[in-house]
């Protein structure tokens, strides 16, 4: 017998046939004697839905609510599929996070797990039951519903793999697995059949929307035995693993991010302490930066340049803006006409020439870059958003074709 955690996005749930489709693959492996747990996330657009509900009501709900409302849409979606599962003959019980064990932080709308207390999991399973559980949320010290940030489930759903020793953790999606690029925009994107944590964990930070990035951190610090596969196919899906096959293969995959926006702080004193004082107050929130830029000092005077999530860049522009005397800069600007796009692959670090080959794609598609950032394993380039569908296309062509 094995233990087997299942893991159904919105897009596997989003509707009564979809469920009864979930309710299927789990009854499946039931009979077939292995022990499941399954998470699930909200129902198609749920989650999208509540939150215009919410600034409907007011511009600015306190995130405590937010989390309050939000977690609702995995807590009908875990209670229909368990209606679903019980109508096939198998037998099941829904849990919200909390019941099942899910103990975290209080920082509400992007909590940290403290640790996951299995007792009730256990319990039911030794009666036979499927487990059936709310992903993306949890109960903080005070009691608290809180919750885990967009993507959630999928750390919902890595997190018990690694609590109850699972022998496998299935992310079930609209997709056959990861690919090389999105399938959906690049027609020649090629399905991986197996990719490192480490290359997996750069494609989810850089925008891959397959797996959230700290699902992926845990299922390497746990070693989970990570599978992606389609909730509609039986087809083998993309193992995510340790250590993978890499000869040959230079990249992994492509994304884009249009999710980000370039903040600048003009006319800052070209002195030592400047960057100090804009990316601690930052930091002070909890906010990435990623890509950072500073121009050439003149007249004693520079300009400072970095990306963040667009989800964040009101709070930025406020911080920064009150803190602008402090500083010593003229004005913020904020740009919110960017992309990020990014080539990632484990290959790239014994291969020279592959900055050349990127920056040699985007000038034959006539895409022009803002600003570069690389790493062993990755090179990132932030362009115009209305280019980045044509220098996805034009990237992956080169090195995947």
């Amino acid at each position: 017998m094995a233990r087997v955690v299942m893991k159904f996005g919105g897009s596997s749930v989003a509707d009564s046939e979809r469920i009864m489709n979930a309710a299927g693959i789990i009854c499946e492996s039931r009979r077939r004697g292995n022990e499941i747990v399954a998470v699930v996330s909200a129902m198609g657009d749920t989650t999208d839905e509540f939150i215009s509900l919410a600034g409907n009501v007011n511009p600015k709900p306190g995130k405590r609510e937010m989390d309050m409302l939000l977690s609702s849409g995995e807590q009908i979606s875990s209670a229909l599929l368990a209606i679903a599962v019980d109508s096939l003959g198998c037998k099941a019980v829904s849990l919200t996070g909390w019941q099942a064990g899910f103990m975290t932080n209080s920082i509400y709308s992007a909590a940290r797990i403290r640790r996951v207390d299995t007792a009730r999991i256990h319990r039911e399973l030794d009666d036979n039951n499927i487990v059936i559980v709310a992903g993306f949320q949890g109960v903080n010290e005070n009691g608290d519903i809180t919750t885990l940030g967009r993507g959630g489930s999928d750390t919902s759903a890595v997190a018990l793999a690694a609590a109850v020793q699972a022998d496998v953790c299935i992310i079930y999606t609209d997709v056959e697995g990861v690919y090389t690029a999105d399938p959906r925009k690049v027609k020649t994107a090629v399905k991986l059949d197996e990719i490192s944590f480490d290359d997996m964990l750069e494609l989810s930070f850089l925008g891959a929307q397959v797996l959230q990035n700290r699902s992926v951190e845990l299922a390497k610090k746990y070693n989970v035995n990570l599978e992606v596969r389609s909730s509609v196919t039986n087809n083998p899906g993309t193992v995510v693993k340790e250590v993978v096959k890499v000869e040959g293969m230079l990249v992994r995959g492509i994304t884009k991010d249009e999710n980000v926006v370039a903040v600048s702080v003009l006319g800052v004193p070209d002195k030592p302490g400047i960057a100090f004082k804009i990316f601690s107050l930052i930091g002070q929130k909890r906010i990435n930066v990623d890509i950072i830029l500073q121009s050439e000092g003149r007249d004693g005077l520079q300009d400072i340049t970095f990306t963040i999530a667009s989800d964040d860049s009101e709070t930025v522009r406020l911080i920064l803006e009150e803190n602008l005397p402090a500083i010593g800069g003229k004005a913020v600007k904020i740009d919110d006409t960017v992309a990020k796009v990014s080539i990632v692959g484990s290959g790239m670090q014994s291969h020279s020439g592959v900055a050349s080959r990127v920056f040699g794609a985007l000038y034959e598609a006539d895409v022009n870059i803002v600003m570069i950032s690389t790493s062993e394993i990755k090179i990132s380039v932030l362009i115009r958003r209305d280019q980045a569908d044509r220098a996805v296309a034009a990237i992956h062509e080169e090195f995947i074709g």
